[in-house]
């Protein structure tokens, strides 16, 4: 079993119990994916059709405003999920557009595997319930985060909450999801090292 099976098999078993038979019929399911730099993998107003796990790289789920300005909803490196859950579970047009922020690779499963997966290994259905769990807190977390800390609170956040990502990505990705101007972002990082 290559390394990027053997990742996502590690990270599903940290949730649910699969035997050997159940999670070698989860990889069957599984479709190896690379993207270049920049490269879209959703864009909005698409139909959500598969899961991307990410193996190598990272990924930004974001939208783009009536004037055409990007917002960075989330990020998505090694050992993360990146799709539209609300285009993926109901099979509508797509919010969110998720593109490439470095060369990566994904392990992905489409929606009708997905619902194979279910029929045939129950146990699947506690890991979706915990992942979408998961992903309403974050969420929460980010809501609250967005309207009640300072912008330098938001950047040390993220650094806590995306580990070793800020030096493989754009400053304008960072500055994006922070909400703040790249010059901004240029200065609290700036404040920063000034502290340390």
């Amino acid at each position: 079993m290559d390394s990027a099976r053997a990742l996502i098999l590690e990270h599903i078993r940290q949730t649910i119990d699969v035997n050997a038979d159940d999670g070698e019929y989860f990889l069957s399911l599984l479709r190896e994916n690379t993207y270049g730099k920049k490269e879209v993998a959703l864009r909005s107003d698409d139909i959500c059709r598969n899961q991307l796990f990410v193996t190598k790289g990272s990924f930004k789920v974001y939208y783009n405003d009536a004037e055409g300005n990007e917002h960075v909803a989330k990020f998505a490196m090694e050992n993360w999920w990146a799709f539209d859950i609300e285009s993926f579970f109901h099979q509508v047009p797509a919010f969110y557009s998720i593109a490439a922020l470095e060369p990566s690779e994904t392990l992905e499963l489409s929606f009708e595997a997905y619902n194979e997966l279910l029929q045939r290994v129950p146990a699947f259905e506690r890991f979706y319930r915990m992942l979408l769990q998961n992903s309403f807190i974050s969420l929460q977390h980010r809501m609250t985060q967005s309207l009640a800390l300072t912008a330098r609170e938001r950047y040390v956040r993220f650094q806590q909450k995306y580990p070793g990502l800020e030096a493989r990505i754009a400053q304008k990705d960072i500055a994006s999801y922070l909400g703040i101007t790249p010059v901004f972002l240029s200065m609290l990082r700036k404040q920063e090292l000034e502290k340390h």
